[in-house]
């Protein structure tokens, strides 16, 4: 059974930073890129990030480009999104999803979501 479970949200004022952690299992997690999304209070899923297998290709939104990295740990089966100067409309529930997508996946696995508010 795929699992994803994502951590590392929570409260933080303008300007501030964060690191969102999405701890996999289930799949052979080295064998597949990975995917951030999010979805903003009252509005619809945003891509924000993806990852190849080994980490050496990565893509970004452009609302988060220069101030998000995204990585992986394949030894740990990790997902990482390090997020800085966070903005207030950096505010959303933040996913993992299985595979490496361009936008927004209408079918893919993903996990039960980090709470990021950026609020002073």
């Amino acid at each position: 059974e795929v699992q994803l479970v994502e951590s590392g949200g929570g409260l933080v004022q303008p300007g501030g930073s964060l690191r969102l952690s999405c701890a996999a299992s289930g799949f052979a997690f080295n064998s597949i890129g990975m995917t951030w999304i999010r979805q903003p209070p009252g509005k619809g899923f945003e891509w924000v990030s993806a990852i190849s297998t080994t980490g050496d290709v990565t893509m970004y939104a452009d609302s988060v480009k220069d101030r998000f990295t995204i990585s992986r740990d394949n030894a740990k089966n990790t997902l990482y999104l390090q997020m800085n100067n966070l903005k207030t409309e950096d505010t959303a529930m933040y996913y993992c999803v299985q595979g490496f997508w361009r936008a927004v996946p209408t079918t893919a696995e993903r996990g039960q979501g980090t709470q990021v508010t950026v609020s002073s």
